[in-house]
């Protein structure tokens, strides 16, 4: 069977995390990577044994199925719309873009042409996200009360993600790094989001991200939504995204855990759920014309207008 063929724009940490899931699926090849960082290029096409392209025309020129895009949220709009222009299927990193206005140019160049697009939304392909979703569908936990997301950073940039622009308030911060993967996550899950209230604190420094984000939303219908982020602070990495029924609470803990209480009960975690289909599974389908499980650019764009009204 002829394989998928993926061209990666961008080898940093996450990039080099696509590379691991492609090279791990049999019937995925990666044909080519590019960085404008030459070491680090050399680096991965050295350390996988990929080719490295010496341009982004040169990777265009060699027309993969699809072009995985994992370079600040400032380059995304101009790289996408040159390979939706060659007809080229783009799968982008969150958030979609630097801001609305780069999104719009996106998800309006993709919407006229005839070619597929993808966001790196781990959530939508973990398991534990999905069985969440299923628990939450089926009234597992009753009427749905409140939903809320927590999130705490002792550092921002994390330690493991040190780059020139994660910090930085024009490109970086937690609310456009972190925010999405649930705020998707939750449009997914019960609709179009509004943000009623918010206060985002930023530091003396004009160059740094932000460092508290206090939010309260609701849904289309209605539901509570509650948001809450904080760097610099004394305490381990938590990240908690909760849904609360009037029957019973499931809480996705650090990406993965997942946990349900019932009325009068702990919380207990929950370990069996069903396998579900990677990222690259559905990129391949999709590129085979198959039905796929993909957050287009559109979807993504519903994304970027919250995180950009957090932003102000």
């Amino acid at each position: 069977m002829k394989k998928t063929t993926f061209a990666l724009v961008g080898t940093g940490i996450v990039g080099e995390r696509i590379i691991n899931q492609l090279r791990n699926n049999e019937s995925a090849t990666i044909i080519a990577l590019f960085d404008e960082n030459d070491e680090r290029l050399s680096e991965m096409a050295d350390t996988y044994g990929l080719f490295a392209a010496s341009s982004y025309e040169e990777v265009l020129t060699m027309k993969p199925d699809w072009i995985y895009i994992g370079t600040p949220p400032v380059s995304h709009a101009a790289l996408s719309t040159a390979a939706i222009s060659r007809g080229l299927n783009v799968l982008c990193e969150k958030p979609l873009a630097h801001d609305v206005t780069d999104g719009l140019v996106m998800a309006s160049a993709a919407e006229n042409s005839k070619i597929q697009t993808a966001m790196h939304f781990p959530l939508m392909y973990s398991s534990s996200v999905r069985h969440m979703m299923k628990l939450v569908n089926e009234g597992e936990i009753g009427q749905i009360i409140r939903i809320e997301l927590q999130t705490y950073f002792p550092h921002w940039p994390r330690v493991w993600q040190q780059n020139p622009w994660i910090a930085s308030r024009k490109q970086g911060g937690f609310t456009r790094e972190v925010f999405p993967h649930y705020l998707q996550l939750m449009y997914r899950m019960f609709g179009q989001l509004a943000i009623t209230s918010h206060q985002t604190v930023y530091p003396e420094d004009e160059t740094l991200a932000e460092t508290s984000v206090l939010t309260i939303g609701k849904t289309t219908d209605d539901i509570p939504v509650f948001l809450n982020g904080v760097s610099g602070i004394g305490q381990q990495e938590e990240l908690s995204y909760t849904v609360y029924g009037d029957e019973g609470v499931l809480k996705l803990r650090n990406w993965s855990e997942l946990s349900m209480a019932q009325k009068d009960s702990p919380f207990e975690i929950l370990t069996s759920f069903d396998t579900v289909k990677t990222l690259t599974d559905e990129c391949i389908a999709a590129a085979n014309g198959e039905t796929a499980l993909l957050v287009s650019f559109d979807e993504g764009l519903e994304i970027q207008k919250l995180i950009d009204h957090l932003l102000t």
